[in-house]
C-alpha cells in the first residue's frame, strides 16, 4: 500500500509542478504581450515621426530649390507646373 501512496505523491508533486510552469508560462505570456504593445505603439509613433520629418525635408527641399541655385531651378519649374495643372484642374472641377 505504500508503494501506491508514494506513487501518488509523486503524481501530486509533479502536477503541482505542472500548475506552477503554467502559472509562470502565462505571467510570461502576458509579460510579452504587454511587452509587444508597447513595441507596437513604439513603432507606430516612430512611423509617424518619420512622415513628418519625410514632409520636412520635401519641405526643405522645395524652399531651397524657390531660394536659388542652378541645379534646382529645373525641379522647381516641375513643381510650378505640376502645381498650376492641379490648380487648373481643381477650378475644371468647380466649374462644372
Amino acid at each position: 500500500m505504500s508503494e501506491i501512496a508514494e506513487i501518488i505523491d509523486s503524481v501530486e508533486s509533479r502536477i503541482q509542478k505542472l500548475f506552477t510552469k503554467i502559472n509562470s508560462l502565462e505571467q510570461n505570456a502576458a509579460a510579452l504581450r504587454t511587452e509587444l504593445l508597447k513595441a507596437a505603439t513604439l513603432i507606430q509613433q516612430q512611423n509617424e515621426q518619420i512622415k513628418t520629418l519625410q514632409s520636412e525635408c520635401e519641405s526643405l527641399k522645395m524652399t531651397n530649390s524657390l531660394l536659388g541655385g542652378e541645379e534646382n531651378k529645373r525641379d522647381t519649374k516641375l513643381k510650378i507646373n505640376s502645381l498650376i495643372r492641379e490648380i487648373d484642374y481643381c477650378i475644371a472641377q468647380l466649374a462644372d
